[in-house]
């Protein structure tokens, strides 16, 4: 057993940056594969894709809560490289594939505090959302520059903290109901 009066600061330092390294190649990775799947998927039935979607996005949204703090290195923002057609192309993708039960009841958004009506809110919407910030992130990975990256993932993370985080936690939910019902029940 070693103590931890044994392990030098400098062990404990390289250490600390392996394991900042090794949370960023594992989102990484876990990005890139939702990225890639999403981008190639050949309509797949709804209950392949929800199974799908039911077994990486928790694991996405644990791979970036493990993300250590970072700081900004570069002033601006990152650039983003999704544009407005390949989001809607993707949106339009998932929504066909989920036709009607596109559509769900939310209740975990801001503006249901001021409304007397139900909020509707789309899983194609979520999930292009979600698609947005991880192909950027996965883009900027491509670029060799440590600063490029390191705030790309601030961005990253901050995106997650304010916006689409919700949205992967909300979307879960509609998927559930969907994966534990079976198809042809839903037209029955």
């Amino acid at each position: 057993i070693i103590s931890s009066s044994a392990i030098s600061p400098a062990t404990t330092s390289t250490l600390s940056g392996l394991a900042r390294e090794w949370a960023q190649a594992l989102l990484v990775y876990w990005s890139a594969a939702i990225v890639v799947y999403l981008e190639r998927m050949d309509e797949p039935t709804r209950t392949e894709f929800t199974d799908k979607m039911l077994n990486y996005l928790p694991m996405l949204y644990v791979k970036t809560k493990q993300l250590p703090k970072f700081q900004p290195m570069l002033d601006g923002e990152p650039e983003r490289f999704v544009t407005e057609m390949d989001y809607n192309t993707l949106q339009q993708k998932v929504a066909s594939i989920f036709g009607s039960d596109d559509a769900y009841l939310e209740v975990f958004v801001d503006e249901m505090q001021y409304s007397d009506e139900p909020i509707t809110a789309f899983i194609s919407e979520n999930i292009a959302d979600i698609y947005q910030e991880l192909r950027d992130l996965c883009s900027t990975f491509q670029i060799d520059d440590e600063a490029v990256q390191n705030d790309a993932l601030l961005a990253f993370v901050e995106a997650f903290e304010q916006h689409w985080g919700q949205k992967l936690l909300n979307v879960l939910r509609p998927l559930h109901v969907l994966s534990m019902t079976k198809e042809s029940d839903l037209y029955d």
